[in-house]
């Protein structure tokens, strides 16, 4: 295995890992300043870490084409290592989300450069498999962790990753002075801010674009509402550690889905509107029974995870700027579903906003068919 690919893979794994280690203690974390918990704080501050993704996706996915995918992966060591010290330092929940702010930020300098650069390998799918297996392992495992550590120390899974991050640091820069900071640029065209806006702007809205845009938004977004409000959901029903489990069960289907999936000859569409149905299936389950519902949650974005990325790696363009656009789509979801569905939970209740999720994953595949008639008229 080559070093680049293989400090993509610890790195994907750590960040992950701390990003979700703040799961299963949200309601926790969202009431250390406030004496009354609502569902709304801890859907801000699981979104805020999205959000901070979402704002940055798209600028650091650009100036990677023009200033090296390397720098920019270092670059989220570093402000992962930030975050993870501020989550275990402050206790003002306007901080914490900041420090969740900075952590997604990290994913914003991370993922555009890291999909750029699996893109340019010939075994890109099974690469896809791989680098989502270990994604999906990070999650997990911040979940049991954090789940595991809660009953010490409320911020034991933090400190766990937050520890490794700051050691994958270290051995970034060192990688980075090893290779003279050789600058990635096969890029060597001049755009000029207008013609790039105009890019970005024929990639954003293209019609055949569009369904794998909305499938990104749609699928993660929904795994995002389940992910920031089941726990408020389960309280009194689980405990801690059974609540992570429940989760962990979904990263443990989607990466057994991520390693076959990306072994198999099938083609992207096929995989994307596969993991869209299995995802809205979970979606619904999970609210009467949490195993099985995250199982096939964690089956339809595992496959879903497979199938857009190499989606996109057809598409003609910069890779960084695909990426950065794909991830944007990606993060917007993440971000702004569970927002907009914890404003929801005290009109509507928990159950019905999980319902209307997932009736909602439905819509690209309608949207497909709708393209797909167009044309033959």
């Amino acid at each position: 295995m080559k070093k680049d690919r293989f400090i993509i893979y610890i790195t994907i794994f750590l960040i992950m890992g701390l990003s979700n280690a703040v799961i299963p203690v949200l309601p926790e974390l969202a009431s250390l300043d406030h004496t009354v918990h609502s569902a709304f704080l801890s859907s801000l501050l699981f979104s805020a870490y999205f959000i901070g993704a979402l704002i940055t996706m798209l600028p650091f996915g650009l100036l990677s084409d023009k200033y090296g995918k390397k720098e920019f992966i270092v670059l989220s060591m570093f402000l992962t290592s930030v975050a993870g010290i501020m989550l275990l330092g402050v206790k003002n929940t306007y901080l914490l989300t900041l420090a969740r702010l900075i952590e997604g930020t990290a994913c914003g300098a991370f993922f555009p450069s890291a999909y750029s650069l699996l893109s340019e390998y010939k075994e890109k799918n099974r690469f896809f498999g791989e680098f989502n297996f270990l994604l999906n392992a990070g999650l997990a495992a911040g979940v049991i962790i954090s789940g595991y550590a809660a009953q010490k120390y409320i911020k034991g899974g933090i400190f766990f990753f937050t520890v490794f991050s700051v050691l994958l640091l270290l051995i970034g820069i060192r990688d980075l002075l090893d290779t003279k900071k050789v600058r990635d640029r096969k890029i060597s065209r001049s755009v000029t801010q207008t013609s790039l806006i105009s890019e970005i702007r024929s990639i954003s809205f293209r019609k055949d674009n569009l369904i794998v845009w909305s499938s990104s938004f749609l699928l993660f977004g929904v795994t995002g509402v389940v992910l920031a409000l089941y726990p408020d959901y389960s309280t009194g029903v689980l405990s801690k550690p059974e609540l992570g489990i429940a989760l962990a069960s979904m990263y443990a289907s989607s990466m057994i889905t991520n390693i076959v999936a990306g072994r198999l000859h099938v083609h992207y569409n096929v995989m994307i509107r596969s993991g869209l149905i299995l995802a809205a299936l979970g979606t619904s389950l999970a609210v009467y029974k949490p195993i099985h519902g995250f199982i096939l949650i964690g089956i339809g974005s595992g496959i879903g995870m497979v199938g857009l990325p190499v989606a996109v790696s057809f598409m003609q363009s910069n890779k960084g700027l695909l990426m950065g656009i794909f991830n944007t789509y990606t993060y917007a979801g993440m971000g702004l579903m569970p927002i907009i569905a914890g404003s929801l939970i005290p009109y509507f209740g928990f159950r019905s906003v999980f319902f209307f999720c997932s009736l909602g994953l439905f819509f690209p595949i309608f949207m497909k068919k709708s393209l797909f008639t167009a044309r033959k008229l």
